[in-house]
C-alpha cells in the first residue's frame, strides 16, 4: 500500500501532481522520517533560540544564554553534577531533618554515557548530553515509524511519526534531558515486544530501567499482556492458548524488568545506608507543594488534584480525567492500535497515578505513552491533520513559555 494514495486515486492528480507523488514513493521511509524529524528540530530550535535570546541572567544562565547553555538548564544541571562528581554517599538535609534535592532522583545511564563520550572527546557536557538527546530522538522517531507501522497503514504511521516529532514537549529530543534516550529504548522494547522476541528485551529492558524509571511499569505491562493472551489469545493476535513454554520468556522479563525497578533505589540505600534515600529523595521535590508526607501508594494525585483545584473539584477533575483515558484507549476505534501499546499506555499510567506527584513536569512525564499518538492519527481528514500539527506546534510554544523560559518568579519547571 503507499503512503495514502491509491493507484486509482493518482490517475485523477495532474500530471505535475502525480510525478512528485511517484518521486516520494520511491524515496526509503527512513529518509522521509529523518526529513521530518531534521525539520521539526529546527522549528524547536528557533523557538527555543527566541526563548534564550530574552532570557534574563539566573540561576542557570547568564543573560541571553547561547542555544547550548539554554537547552541545558533545569534537571540538565543535574546532569552535569551526575556527569562530573557522580552520586552523594551523604544525603543533604534542611534543618528538619529532611531529605533535599539531590542527584539520586535521576537515573545513571544518561549522564555516565555523557560523562565517557566527554572523556572520549574533550566536548563540554552542554554539547554532549544536547548531540546524545538528539541522535536518541531520530533513532526513536525511526523505531517508532516501524512499531507503529506495525498496525496501521503507511499514510496514518507517517502522520503518527510526524505528530511524534512536533510534540508539545518534543523540545526534550534537543535538551540535557535522558528523555530521549529513554523513549529510544522504551520503543526498541515494545518493537521487540509485538516481534516476541523476549529474550533481545532483556538487555533493553535492563539499560531502560537505569536510564528512566519505568521497570515497575514495563513489568505491568507485560503482566497485563499475559493476562490478556490467557483469557483471549485472539486479542494478542494469536491463536495459541498460552501454554507454560510460552508463558516463561515473556515472564522473565516480567521480573527482569520489575528487579530493575527496584535496583536504583536498593542501589541508593547500599551507597548512603540509608533505606529509604531513593523514595525521600523523589518526596523532596514535592514537599514545596504539599510538605512531607510519606509516600503512599495512589495518593499523591488525590492529593496533587485536591491542591491545584481544591476538594472536592480536585477529585471530581482526577475522576474526569482517568475515566477519559480509560474511554481513549478502549473504544473500538482505538483497536485499530494493537493491544501492546494500549496495554503499555494503562500500565504505565497506573504506576504514575501510584507513585507520581501531578505538578508541572506532568506533560514531560507523559512522553513515554507517545505510542498511543496512533490513535490520535487514525483520522484521514486533511485539515483534521493540519489542524493537529499546528495545535501541537502551538502547545510546544506554550509549554516552553510556561515551564522551561525561567522567568524570574519560576515555579513550573518542566
Amino acid at each position: 500500500m503507499a503512503d495514502g494514495l491509491t493507484t486509482a486515486g493518482a490517475t485523477r492528480l495532474s500530471p505535475t501532481r502525480a510525478r512528485w507523488r511517484a518521486r516520494y514513493r520511491v524515496v526509503p521511509w527512513w529518509v522521509r522520517i529523518t526529513v521530518v524529524y531534521v525539520l521539526a528540530r529546527l522549528v524547536t530550535g528557533a523557538m527555543l533560540t527566541a526563548f534564550a535570546s530574552v532570557q534574563a541572567a539566573n540561576s542557570f544562565t547568564a543573560q541571553h544564554p547561547s542555544y547550548l547553555s539554554f537547552a541545558a538548564i533545569w534537571d540538565g544541571a543535574w546532569y552535569r553534577v551526575i556527569a562530573a562528581n557522580g552520586y552523594p554517599s551523604t544525603l543533604p538535609v534542611d534543618a528538619a531533618g529532611h531529605v533535599t534535592e539531590n542527584a539520586w532522583a535521576f537515573m545513571p545511564a544518561y549522564p555516565f554515557l555523557v560523562r565517557a563520550l566527554m572523556a572520549l572527546t574533550g566536548a563540554s557536557f552542554e554539547f554532549v548530553a544536547v548531540s546524545v538527546s538528539l541522535l536518541c530522538g531520530w533513532g526513536a522517531a525511526l523505531v517508532f515509524r516501524r512499531l507503529i507501522g506495525r498496525f496501521l497503514d503507511p499514510a496514518r504511521a507517517t502522520f503518527a511519526t510526524v505528530l511524534f516529532c512536533v510534540a508539545p514537549v518534543s523540545a526534550m529530543f534537543q535538551v540535557a534531558y535522558a528523555e530521549s534516550m529513554g523513549l529510544l529504548l522504551l520503543l526498541v522494547a515494545l518493537l521487540l515486544m509485538v516481534d516476541r522476541r523476549w529474550w533481545t528485551m532483556l538487555p533493553v529492558v535492563l539499560l531502560l530501567g537505569m536510564t528512566r524509571p519505568t521497570g515497575l511499569a514495563f513489568a505491568l505491562l507485560v503482566v497485563l499482556f499475559l493476562a490478556a493472551w490467557f483469557v483471549r489469545p485472539a486479542w494478542v493476535r494469536s491463536s495459541e492458548p498460552l501454554t507454560f513454554r510460552r508463558f516463561v520468556p515473556p515472564a522473565v522479563v516480567a521480573i527482569v524488568s520489575g528487579l530493575v525497578g527496584l535496583a536504583w533505589p536498593a542501589i541508593a540505600w547500599a551507597v548512603t545506608g540509608v533505606p529509604r534515600a531513593y523514595t525521600d529523595t523523589e518526596l523532596a521535590w514535592r514537599s514545596s507543594y504539599i510538605g512531607w508526607k510519606e509516600l503512599v501508594p495512589f495518593a499523591p494525585w488525590i492529593q496533587g488534584f485536591g491542591w491545584w483545584f481544591r476538594q472536592p473539584a480536585g477529585a471530581i477533575l482526577l475522576v474526569v480525567v482517568v475515566v477519559g483515558f480509560a474511554a481513549f484507549v478502549s473504544v473500538p476505534a482505538a483497536r485499530r492500535v494493537e493491544i501492546e501499546l494500549r496495554l503499555w499506555g494503562v500500565a504505565y499510567v497506573v504506576y504514575l497515578l501510584a507513585v507520581f506527584f501531578p505538578q508541572s513536569s506532568t506533560w514531560r512525564i507523559l512522553l513515554p505513552i507517545a505510542p498511543l499518538l496512533g490513535i490520535v492519527a487514525l483520522p484521514r481528514s486533511r485539515v483534521y491533520r493540519v489542524a493537529v500539527v499546528v495545535a501541537f506546534l502551538a502547545m510546544q510554544w506554550a509549554w516552553l513559555y510556561f515551564c522551561w523560559w525561567v522567568d524570574g518568579y519560576d515555579w513550573t519547571p518542566p
